[in-house]
This record gives C-alpha cells, structure tokens and sequence, in this order.
C-alpha cells in the first residue's frame, strides 16, 4: 500500500465514506464497497488479490485507512455497521489527499500519546504491519457477519415475538414490565414499564414497537405516541427495526415530551449488554454466544 500515491488512496477511502455520508444512516461495508466500486475507475492492480493476506488490495486500503479514520474521530463502528462523525463530515469537504493526510496526521498524535515498543528493523516493522492489517480485516468480517447473522434471526421473528424481545429486554434492564398489548388493536401503547413494581416512581415508560424490515417511523408515528403520553414522568421509547425517517428524527427533537428511541443496532447492542440479566424464557428469543478472539491493534 505504500507504493499506492497517497491521492489515490485518499480517493478511494473519501468514496467510501462518501457514500456512508449519503446513506445517513449506520451502514456496513460490504454495501458501502458495492456501492462504491463502480465510481472508482479501479485499475487491475487495485482490484488484485494480496498473496500475503487473500484480500483484495483497495478493501485492504479501505480497511486499513478506516484505522486512522477512526483514531481522528471522523469515523465510528458499531456491530459491525460504520458511522460517520459530523467530524468526519467536515474532513469530507476537503480534497482527498488533503482528507488522509488529515486523519493519517490525527492517528499519529494519537500513537504518540500511545506509543508501543519498535520493533528492532524496518523488516520486523513491515512483518507487524501485514500482521495488523490481516488481523484487522478478519476482525472486521467478524463483526459484520456476527452480526447479519444476529439481524437475520431478528428479522425472521413474527411482530408479536419481536415485542416480546423488546419487553424481555426491558425486563432484563431492570424494569418491571406491567403489560404487553396482545395481538390486534393496542390502543396506542405497546408495552408499559415501570421502575417500580407499582409504578409509583418515574420513569413510566410507553413504548409502541414496530417491526419491519423497510420502513422507517414516520412523523405521523410520532405523533402518535405523544398524543398517549398524559402524564409529565411518562416517558416515550419507539422501538424500529427498521429505522426512523430523518423527519420523525427531527420531530423527536423538538417535541415536548421525552420520547427516546431505539432502533436495530440499539436494541441488539443492548441485549448483549444485558444478555446476562435476562430471562431464559426471553434468551430462547434470541439467544447469543460469547466468541473470544484475537483484536486488531488499534481496536
């Protein structure tokens, strides 16, 4: 890679991140490549295979960059889906041998308030850095493929089932659960959570859930909850596995009432932090396995 000019490769990682920035939304990097490749004009080297490691050579740029990215904070990664920072947004704005040179200058004053031992020759050096990048890219894969599996088991849960995860979740965060609507008409509410058994204490939690691949809430959605939020401790939560509008985002923003949201990666994100508090009945809901393995570097 360091035979690659620099431009080049700021051309390529810019690409990628580009298309992150327009998706405005966590996305992982498979699609982002796929999305990318064909405005990149790839040339046969770009598109070879490393000996070393497998890999092709513009992913590994992708991977490897997405490093420095990271440690200057114009990136983020999250169950195996990227993020962009509204850092990142900025840095995006610039030519893009001036955007790596950026976040390359960002980690290295992040490796010299890290600083690890050197190695003893530039050939050991290169060696650790071949290791580092094969290591970061099997960690990546990881993640990503962790975690299509886990959404893939979402996804294939009927509604009722996916409102029973989001209660056992509840339940398993310490909250007690006093009802969870039956299939048909719900009047409005979901789930209802107390922090209490009585639910004499705030925070009163009024949650609607909505299952569904495409869809995104909508504003009218929205809307909706806060008109059943009477009270002043009465909390709102939208649970999507589809996501939310950028409109309904907005109307979150500026409403009255607390409505928290919760989407796909949260709600997994939360049920691995919890998995150990929740309850057998809901662990046969989605139920998870803890897999230790080597971490990239930087990680």
């Amino acid at each position: 890679m360091a035979k690659m000019p620099i431009e080049r490769i700021g051309q390529i990682v810019k690409a990628v991140l580009v298309e992150l920035r327009d998706l405005e939304e966590p996305t992982r990097l498979r699609v982002l490549l796929e999305l990318a490749e064909p405005k990149l004009s790839l040339t046969d080297h770009e598109k070879a295979t490393l000996e070393v490691s497998g890999y092709i050579r513009w992913h590994t740029i992708v991977h490897f960059y997405s490093i420095d990215c990271v440690k200057a904070g114009y990136l983020t990664k999250s169950g195996g889906r990227w993020s962009l920072t509204d850092q990142g947004k900025a840095a995006l704005e610039a030519p893009a041998g001036d955007f790596i040179r950026s976040a390359q200058a960002k980690y290295r004053a992040w490796r010299r308030a890290h600083p690890r031992k050197k190695s003893d020759s530039s050939e050991e050096e290169d060696e650790e850095n071949a290791e580092e990048i094969v290591r970061q890219i099997s960690y990546d894969q990881a993640v990503e493929h962790a975690g299509e599996g886990i959404e893939a088991h979402v996804f294939s849960l009927g509604p009722y089932d996916f409102q029973k995860l989001v209660a056992e979740l509840l339940r398993g965060m310490g909250y007690h659960v006093r009802f969870v609507a039956p299939p048909g008409p719900d009047g409005g509410i979901d789930i209802a959570a107390y922090s209490d058994p009585l639910g004499t204490t705030s925070p009163r939690i009024r949650a609607q859930v909505k299952h569904r691949r495409d869809n995104k809430v909508t504003v009218k959605e929205v809307r909706e909850l806060e008109g059943v939020l009477r009270k002043a401790d009465d909390i709102g939560l939208i649970v999507s596995s589809g996501g939310f509008s950028s409109e309904a985002l907005r109307e979150i923003q500026v409403s009255t009432k607390h409505i928290e949201t919760m989407d796909l990666d949260r709600l997994i994100t939360l049920w691995q932090q919890h998995y150990d508090e929740i309850r057998e009945q809901g662990k046969a809901l989605l139920p998870l396995v803890k897999v230790h393995f080597l971490a990239p570097a930087e990680e």
